[in-house]
């Protein structure tokens, strides 16, 4: 698992140290524009796989590191002339070194979450929107990488795209339902206002926060994002490459101080 962690992080960055002549090479087409719009909305019509390697650091009092990927498809169903169902899944592959001395390092998959949104296919007076539900799995394949609980709740999703700007929010709260009785129960709010700006040649700037409320600690995670994404072609196939880094804003005792993020994102337009 750490071998696959290292292996992916290498790619990401080779390719984002290709960014100018990729960058180049994707100028001039409106397709592409319209891409990198449309990846600038969590919920767009539109399937893509994004691949995410974040890496966060000063864990605890051994200042430990952990790495973890997220495979995040997105898949659009039309429903009707009107409606649109989209599908979005969170899979973590973690590694977690050991956080403090007489402690273990772990790694393997982490719970999943995956999220349903309604949305219109016709923005409602200039806003997208879409909501449904949401449902944690306890797919962990280790105790101290998940919950072990089940849990579900609602989300939902508002934003406007006018001027190559992008702002709104995503957010959820998922309760626990069943799993471990010896596990604390879930009740969680989940916050990611974001603002991001598409250039002409489709380098998109985003700022955001991913919030996390525990309502059972009484406890704010609230990482804030600065992200730079570039759309390219390689092969004629869309890509989007990111790089960023963030900062804890708040965090529970013992959490990351920052972290960095790379991403490479598969488009497969209709």
């Amino acid at each position: 698992m750490k071998g696959l962690m290292q292996f992916s992080a290498i790619v990401m960055l080779v390719l984002v140290m290709l960014f100018p002549s990729m960058a180049a090479a994707a100028e001039g087409t409106d397709e592409t524009a319209e891409l990198a719009k449309k990846l600038a909305n969590p919920i767009a019509s539109l399937i893509s796989v994004p691949i995410l390697y974040n890496l966060d650091f000063g864990i605890g009092p051994a200042d430990a590191t952990r790495s973890t990927v997220i495979i995040q498809p997105v898949i659009p169903f039309s429903l009707n002339a009107e409606w649109n169902l989209i599908t979005r899944q969170i899979v973590p592959l973690i590694y977690a070194e050991a956080p403090a001395a007489g402690l273990d390092s772990a790694s393997g998959l982490g719970d999943i979450v995956q999220s349903f949104f309604l949305s219109p296919k016709d923005p409602v007076r200039g806003w997208i929107m879409g909501a449904g539900p949401v449902i944690l799995y306890p797919s962990a394949t280790e105790k101290t990488l998940g919950a072990d609980k089940w849990g579900a709740g609602p989300t939902a999703v508002v934003l406007k795209q006018d001027s190559g700007f992008t702002y709104g929010m995503l957010a959820n709260h998922i309760w626990s339902f069943a799993g471990d009785n010896d596990r604390e129960d879930i009740s969680a709010t989940f916050l990611q206002p974001f603002l991001a700006y598409q250039t002409k040649t489709y380098t998109t700037f985003t700022l955001n926060t991913e919030s996390l409320y525990d309502w059972k600690s009484e406890q704010w995670t609230v990482p804030v994002n600065l992200i730079v994404n570039q759309m390219v072609k390689i092969g004629g196939m869309p890509i989007q490459l990111s790089l960023g880094g963030r900062y804890y804003a708040d965090k529970p005792d013992g959490g990351p101080d920052w972290g960095l993020r790379f991403a490479v994102t598969f488009l497969f337009p209709k």
